[in-house]
């Protein structure tokens, strides 16, 4: 059987109405209804009268919240305790990640520390791999489609590229013959900067930039057309699509550490929370890396 089953049952029976038990468990009326039937079925008894004014306990119903108080009372002291050591965690996270994703990564990481108040966070904004081998971090949240063979961790999603223009521009246009915004020498690893290179004449580019940011700034600004992360350039209300996301241009999001950090408690917390907050504040697609 299976315990959340019994939960529903309790809640139910602790508040004598679906209605209550559903918002103390934070799920939809139907589920709730769902879930005592399949318990009802499951032992083959009827737990509850069905009365307009609410839940009523049966006899064996009544039997049954007496067998389950005192587990129920025994899960709540296991989650206090449990709850007691996360909050107990101490330490030091170094933490490095591009510019690109500092602006979601701050609010995950908000909640991250309400949740440990006892880990301190060391942010590094770094566009370049830090040596995480040398210790010059402990985790690396960054876009890569070769991360390290050294690292360990997971790919939490795909960040987008397309071409985008701003309003104001695209007003002194009469056609499609954009001026562009690019990356500079030390991006040109970069497959927007590559793209850029084999459809777009020299003399079409308009300015370089060092930064992602930078040349959505830019593009923002009126300046040019850009190849730009969707995640940066849809947030901006006076930017326009030009056409679809190009799947050639998709770049991994990982969540990476050192081998000999995966075990280290507050290392494991830490990955675990941002993981499933970052996917979520990205509208990414979690998904097991390597």
């Amino acid at each position: 059987m299976d315990w959340d089953d019994y939960q529903y049952f309790l809640a139910v029976a602790g508040s004598g109405s679906v209605s209550a038990a559903a918002r103390r468990l934070g799920q939809s009326h139907s589920t709730v209804l769902r879930r005592l039937d399949k318990l009802e079925t499951a032992l083959d008894v009827r737990l509850f009268e069905r009365f307009q004014t609410g839940y009523v306990l049966t006899a064996s119903g009544e039997e049954l919240q007496a067998l389950l108080a005192p587990i129920g009372e025994g899960m709540q002291d296991i989650e206090r305790k449990l709850g007691g050591q996360d909050a107990a965690l101490q330490g030091t996270i170094r933490v490095t990640t591009t510019d690109t994703l500092l602006t979601v990564l701050l609010s995950v990481l908000a909640d991250f520390r309400a949740r440990y108040p006892g880990i301190q966070l060391q942010i590094t904004v770094n566009n370049s791999f830090l040596n995480l081998s040398k210790r010059d971090a402990d985790v690396a949240i960054r876009p890569s489609n070769t991360p390290p063979d050294n690292l360990v961790g997971r790919k939490l999603g795909v960040l987008r590229t397309a071409p985008y223009a701003s309003t104001a521009y695209l007003a002194q246009r009469s056609s499609g013959d954009h001026d562009w915004i690019a990356p500079d020498d030390s991006l040109a690893h970069l497959r927007q900067a590559r793209w850029l290179r084999e459809h777009v004449p020299a003399d079409k580019i308009a300015a370089s930039v060092d930064s992602l940011l930078g040349m959505a700034a830019a593009v923002e600004a009126g300046l040019g057309a850009g190849m730009l992360l969707c995640l940066l350039a849809d947030a901006r209300p006076g930017l326009v699509r030009l056409a679809d996301p190009d799947p050639a241009l998709d770049t991994d999001v990982w969540m990476l550490t050192h081998p000999d950090l995966r075990r280290v408690q507050r290392i494991r917390v830490f990955t675990a929370f941002v993981s499933d907050g970052l996917s979520r504040q990205l509208g990414l697609t979690p998904s097991a890396g390597g």
